[in-house]
């Protein structure tokens, strides 16, 4: 690369985290020249991805998944449990996923291990050029976006890819605003070795502050997402390893056994975000650049994925097509198969935590016969479980 504007490439991919890799990938196995800017760097901690079978079978295709599935643990069964104490408890509910003929609902692993092999796959595509820096500007225009980088060099692209996170330059430069609301929760994040095998259950304890989810990790580990209020989860940050995970074990009641928390502890605050659009001036955005959601329900990079596989098809298809594929109707073609996802999700995941939240009886007795239904009634338990694993309805939304 110089200093120079370098001739367009087709697409450009503005951050390298699982989400922007895996859509670089994506786009580049169209065959379009395609152009990632992001630093390369191992990924700062051990937090992990509960990747659900849609995403499994998208970075299979991308060749990816092969690389780290030695190092993932499956998931089979998903147990929701009622720990909250009130006078008006729901009942425990069990999805299995034999129940809809799958091996499997996906699978847990660390977040490094996924990257890991993300980089790999990427390193290997000849029409995918690697740009080892940082977006310092960019500047949509009428046919291209030009993308000044920290280090001074130059390039333009005909369609930017914003996956440069809730801060997202890409975003901005676009001209999108983005509607925020904190939920006034914190989650804990931390990986533990545990005495007894989890037997590929993910088991999500729902208590009256947010829920606490135990996820297999390969041999005897789990990892945890533990939702709390801001002031008992910065306690909880603050324990060193033994009452940690003594907490732990005890918010797990023992079905894991003795607990041992390990090395590396992630604390973060909750919210919601919502782009009032998702493409704009030659430019679309994924991850979470277009959305982010609690970590409830394993949602945030299985839609970051969904993303990535929506580009994929939309620039094949420009391609195919003989179209421009940062124009305006090109673009919002890929807004059209994204939002109806997006927007089902974040309002399924945010009156899930509303109904847990919630003191107020006649929601708690709404809530609690949802879960009485879902765990008496098959035909809706199965609905449920395939609803929750990628929505069928996705692809009429274009």
């Amino acid at each position: 690369m110089t200093d120079a504007p370098a001739p367009p490439h087709e697409v450009a991919i503005v951050g390298g985290g699982p989400a922007g890799l895996a859509a670089a990938i994506a786009v580049a196995e169209t065959g379009a020249r395609t152009a990632l800017i992001a630093r390369r760097a191992p990924y700062a901690d051990n937090r992990t991805t509960a990747l659900l079978g849609g995403s499994v079978d998208f970075l299979n295709g991308l060749g990816v998944w092969q690389r780290c599935a030695d190092k993932a643990a499956a998931l089979t069964t998903m147990r929701l449990v009622d720990d909250t104490g009130r006078l008006i408890r729901a009942p425990e509910v069990k999805f299995v996923c034999e129940e809809i003929g799958l091996d499997t609902f996906g699978y847990n692993t660390e977040n490094r291990e996924l990257v890991a092999a993300l980089e790999a796959r990427a390193g290997e595509l000849t029409n995918l050029v690697r740009i080892d820096d940082e977006a310092e500007t960019v500047t949509p225009g009428d046919v291209q976006v030009t993308i000044n980088t920290t280090r001074g060099e130059t390039l333009a692209a005909r369609l930017v890819v914003g996956a440069d996170g809730r801060q997202s330059l890409c975003r901005e430069a676009a001209g999108i605003a983005v509607k925020r609301r904190p939920l006034g929760q914190m989650a804990l994040t931390f990986n533990i070795s545990h005495s007894r095998p989890h037997r590929n259950i993910s088991t999500e304890f729902h208590t009256p502050h947010g829920p606490c989810v135990f996820v297999p990790l390969p041999g005897d580990r789990s990892s945890i997402v533990w939702v709390n209020t801001p002031k008992a989860a910065e306690a909880l940050m603050a324990l060193d390893d033994a009452a940690l995970s003594a907490a732990a074990e005890k918010q797990s009641h023992s079905i894991l056994g003795r607990v041992t928390a390990t090395p590396g502890r992630h604390l973060f605050p909750l919210g919601i975000e919502e782009p009032y659009e998702l493409a704009k001036n030659r430019i679309v955005l994924v991850g979470e650049a277009a959305h982010v959601v609690p970590p409830i329900g394993a949602q945030g990079l299985n839609l970051g994925l969904r993303d990535a596989s929506d580009l994929a098809e939309m620039v094949r298809d420009a391609g195919l097509q003989g179209q421009d594929i940062g124009a305006p109707d090109v673009i919002a073609r890929f807004a059209r198969m994204r939002r109806s996802d997006i927007r089902s999700r974040t309002f399924a995941i945010d009156m899930a935590n509303r109904s847990l939240l919630s003191d107020l009886l006649p929601l708690q007795a709404i809530r609690a016969a949802g879960m009485h239904a879902m765990s008496a009634i098959g035909p809706l338990r199965r609905l449920a479980m395939r609803e929750g694993l990628s929505p069928s309805w996705r692809k009429h939304a274009s």
